[in-house]
C-alpha cells in the first residue's frame, strides 16, 4: 500500500501543486476567519466553488499544454497590447500584495514561536525564498512543494478528534445560507478570491509547459507547439481534479476546526496569529503554536515562489525575456530578476506595519476582484479554434466558466457599491 501511494504521489504534477498552493497563508487566514466569524454557515462555499475552480484550472492547463506558452504569451500572440498589459498588471499587483501578506504572516508565525523582532524574520524568510527559487532546480523544488502541502493535514486530524455535530455540518455544506450584510458579502468575495486566484491561472499554464520541456516534448517555452494527445490532456485533467479536491478538502476542515473551537468559545474575529493557532489546540495541546507556525511557514514557502514565479512568467512573456524555472539563473537573468524584485517589493509592503491577519484576508478580497476579467479572457482563449484546435472547451466547461465569472463579478460589484456607500 505504501509503495502504491509513493508511485501515485510521483505522478502528481502541476495540478496538485497548484491546488496545494491555493491553501497559502492567505487561504488559511481567510478560512480561519470564516469559521471564527460565521461558524459552519459558510461551509457550502467549499462544495460550491470546487467544480468552478477545477474547470478554470483545467482550461489554464490545457492552454499551456496545447500552445507551449504561458497565458501572457498566448495573449501577446492573439490579442491587443492593451488587453495584455491590463491582464499582466492585474496579476502583478494582486500577486505583489499577496506576497507581502504571506511574508508578513510567515514572519509573524516565526516570531510567535521563537521570539526576536518580526523584521528579522521577514528578512530571513524573504532571503530563504529567493535563494531557493534561484539556486534549486525546478525538478527538485517541485518535489519539495508536494510534501510541504502535507502540513495542512493537521486541520483534518484536529477535526477528526474533536466532538462535532456532523449532521449540522452536512446541512450547512449542502444547503447555502445567505445573510445580506457587508461582512457576509466581503467574506464571500474573500473566499472565492483565495480559492479561484489569478496567480494560479498563470502558474498552471506555465508549469504544464515546464513539464513538457522536462519530458522533452518541446525544447523551450514559446518556441514550438507541442504534440499533445488526448491521454496527455486527460492526465492533466485528473491531476487538476486531485489538486483542487485537496485544496477544497483543506478549506472545508479549516472552517470546521475554527468553527468548532474559536467560534464555539466566543472568538468571532481573529486578530493575531496566536488566536488562529488556538484552533489546533485539541490536536497539539501546548504544541498548537508550533503546528500552526510550521503550517504557515510551510505553505508560505510553497506559495510565495509560485506567486513570484507566475508574475515572472507573465512579465517575461510580455517583454520577450528568456523564461522558465527549468533554466539556471544565468540563462534567464531577467526572469529571475522579476522573481527577486517582486519578492523584495512584497517584503517592503510587509514593513508598512499592516496587521498580518488583516493583510492576508484583504489580499484574498483583492484576488476576488481581479479574477473575473482574467477568467473571461481565459474562457475566450479556451474557445478559440485557432489557438486550441480540437481541444477547445466542451459545453459543460463553458457553462461552469461563465457562471463563476458572473457570480464573482456580481459579488465584487455589490461589495464595491456597498463600500462606496459607506465612504460617501
Amino acid at each position: 500500500m505504501l509503495n502504491y501511494l509513493k508511485r501515485l504521489f510521483k505522478k502528481i504534477g502541476p495540478g496538485f501543486i497548484t491546488g496545494a498552493a491555493d491553501d497559502d497563508p492567505s487561504g488559511i487566514a481567510t478560512y480561519s476567519q470564516t469559521g471564527a466569524i460565521f461558524g459552519f454557515s459558510q461551509l457550502w462555499l467549499a462544495l460550491f466553488s470546487f467544480p468552478f475552480m477545477v474547470v478554470i484550472q483545467q482550461m489554464c492547463g490545457r492552454i499551456g499544454m496545447v500552445t507551449g506558452k504561458g497565458l501572457a504569451g498566448v495573449i501577446l500572440a492573439h490579442y491587443s497590447k492593451p488587453v495584455l498589459y491590463l491582464s499582466v498588471s492585474l496579476l502583478v499587483i494582486a500577486n505583489t500584495i499577496n506576497i507581502g501578506a504571506d511574508l508578513g504572516a510567515m514572519a509573524s508565525a516565526a516570531q510567535m514561536l521563537l521570539g526576536l523582532p518580526i523584521l528579522f524574520w521577514l528578512c530571513i524568510m524573504t532571503g530563504l525564498i529567493i535563494v531557493l527559487e534561484i539556486f534549486v532546480t525546478y525538478k527538485t523544488y517541485s518535489k519539495v512543494l508536494k510534501y510541504l502541502a502535507l502540513t495542512l493535514l493537521a486541520y483534518v486530524l484536529t477535526a477528526l478528534i474533536i466532538k462535532l455535530d456532523w449532521g449540522l455540518i452536512i446541512q450547512n455544506t449542502v444547503f447555502p445560507k445567505f445573510h445580506f450584510s457587508r461582512e457576509y458579502l466581503l467574506n464571500i468575495v474573500a473566499i472565492l478570491g483565495t480559492t479561484i486566484s489569478p496567480y494560479l491561472f498563470f502558474w498552471q499554464a506555465s508549469e504544464e509547459v515546464e513539464e513538457e520541456i522536462f519530458d522533452g516534448t518541446i525544447s523551450d517555452m514559446g518556441v514550438e507547439e507541442p504534440v499533445v494527445s488526448r491521454i496527455n490532456v486527460n492526465n492533466m485533467d485528473l491531476d487538476t481534479i486531485v489538486g483542487m479536491f485537496f485544496s477544497q478538502a483543506i478549506m472545508f476542515f479549516i472552517i470546521i476546526t475554527t468553527a468548532a473551537t474559536l467560534h464555539a468559545s466566543g472568538i468571532t474575529n481573529i486578530g493575531t496569529a496566536t488566536q488562529a493557532a488556538e484552533a489546533l489546540r485539541p490536536l497539539a495541546g501546548d504544541f498548537a503554536y508550533l503546528l500552526f507556525a510550521v503550517g504557515i511557514i510551510g505553505t508560505g514557502l510553497l506559495a510565495v515562489p509560485i506567486l513570484a514565479g507566475s508574475s515572472a512568467y507573465a512579465v517575461a512573456e510580455t517583454i520577450g525575456l528568456k523564461e522558465g524555472l527549468s533554466k539556471k539563473a544565468g540563462l534567464a537573468p531577467g526572469f529571475y530578476g522579476v522573481i527577486v524584485v517582486s519578492t523584495l517589493i512584497g517584503m517592503v509592503i510587509s514593513w508598512l506595519g499592516i496587521d498580518p491577519i488583516k493583510a492576508l484576508y484583504y489580499s484574498a478580497v483583492l484576488n476576488g476582484l481581479a479574477a473575473p476579467p482574467l477568467m473571461t479572457l481565459i474562457i475566450l482563449i479556451a474557445n478559440n479554434n485557432k489557438i486550441m484546435g480540437k481541444y477547445v472547451n466542451k459545453r459543460i466547461s463553458n457553462i461552469l466558466g461563465w457562471v463563476i465569472v458572473l457570480v464573482m463579478a456580481i459579488a465584487g460589484i455589490l461589495l464595491i457599491i456597498d463600500l462606496l456607500k459607506g465612504v460617501l
